[in-house]
């Protein structure tokens, strides 16, 4: 019997949310320049805990000063960052909600612009899209540094109250360029075969899970095969690489799909859920998100066996949705919508500025 979406939900770790809907990561610009938590940020997160999210994850927040990919992002890179870091923690717990760190670097897509060095990746290659800087090849050293930057970013996220952390190997972020077999080119060990390509995130998801014991949450999203900026991404090696992260501790797996209505390009009659659940244990929770809108739509990925659902647009613009979810003939708003309207709904001007790049979302006033 498939659960209900707003019953609790308990990790393997102990750890337990109040309901099985996420507010998904979202690059939202409201940091300040130096990766300090601003009010506006803050704002935006804690009213959809006071909306109902059980779970509450922040943007892709850099673990290094070179990782940095986005103008406004926040920063878990140094202890300076953590008198923020604690008031959001603090917030989001205050509001029944288990507040996630995304943690992440950039590789190739932190460019120079906002870190003032070549960017570098597993390998150096180039891409035909605009502003692409070729990146240089990680050194023993970069990846010696950047495990150590990616563990200390845990601790501190640990420090500062928050309930877990996510690693972000998806959308085409360093993880996932090591995980690729066209950008990763490498042929010593941490290149090559999968087991080799996945080494980078099998050694930092170990490190962390034993550095941060239950009931921290510790758990790493996932791209299961080419989309936009991820690609040499193979689904069957998508599947072991969910089950590597399951014997390495992990509490869940996060996927990626984009839109989930889709089935795999690899397998066009199957869809990914059911796949990735028959490969990881099921006390290993399973969220997915893409293009989520209404109760139908995530009672539908509990039915393929998904765990919790995430919202990225729905929750951006109905920051009540888990709660008006629970009434039947809810209907979200799907915008667009003006400034002042998305100003009501804990969104800046600068993330109002960000969104309008994306269809649906701002109109004008």
């Amino acid at each position: 019997m498939t659960p209900s979406l707003f019953s609790p939900i308990s990790f393997r770790c102990g750890a337990l949310a109040p309901n099985r809907v996420a507010l998904a990561p979202l690059t939202n610009g409201q940091s300040h320049a130096d990766g300090t938590l601003s009010d506006d940020e803050r704002r935006w997160l804690e009213r959809r805990a006071e909306g109902g999210f059980g779970v509450a994850l922040t943007c892709a927040a850099h673990v290094s000063a070179d990782g940095k990919g986005f103008h406004g992002q926040l920063g878990v890179w140094g202890d300076h960052l953590l008198p923020g870091l604690r008031e959001l923690a603090a917030g989001l717990h205050e509001r029944g909600a288990l507040g996630l760190v995304q943690l992440y670097h950039g590789g190739v897509r932190s460019p120079s612009q906002h870190t003032g060095q070549q960017p570098w990746s597993a390998s150096s290659f180039d891409e035909t899209r605009p502003g692409f800087e070729r990146p240089r090849p990680a050194t023993a050293a970069d990846l010696e540094r950047v495990q150590h930057d990616f563990l200390a970013a845990a601790r501190r996220s640990q420090a500062a109250g928050f309930a877990g952390v996510e690693l972000h190997a998806a959308h085409g972020f360093l993880f996932s360029q090591f995980l690729s077999r066209t950008m990763n080119q490498r042929d010593d060990e941490w290149g090559g075969s999968l087991a080799n390509r996945a080494r980078l995130l099998r050694q930092v998801a170990r490190a962390v899970r034993d550095a941060c014991p239950a009931p921290f949450i510790v758990g790493v999203r996932l791209s299961p095969e080419d989309f936009g900026f991820a690609h040499g991404l193979d689904l069957d090696e998508s599947l072991q690489v969910a089950a590597w992260m399951a014997e390495d501790g992990l509490d869940f797996v996060h996927l990626s799909l984009w839109d989930v209505r889709r089935n795999t390009a690899k397998r066009p009659e199957e869809h990914a859920i059911p796949l990735f659940r028959a490969a990881i244990p099921a006390d290993v929770r399973i969220i997915v998100a893409g293009k989520i809108w209404t109760r139908a739509d995530a009672d539908a990925q509990l039915d393929r066996g998904a765990d919790l659902v995430a919202l990225g647009r729905a929750a951006i613009l109905n920051p009540d949705w888990p709660r008006l979810a629970a009434v039947d003939g809810f209907e979200p708003e799907r915008g667009p919508l003006s400034p002042a309207q998305l100003n009501a709904l804990a969104i800046s001007d600068t993330f109002v500025a960000y969104l309008r790049q994306f269809p649906n979302m701002v109109r004008d006033a």
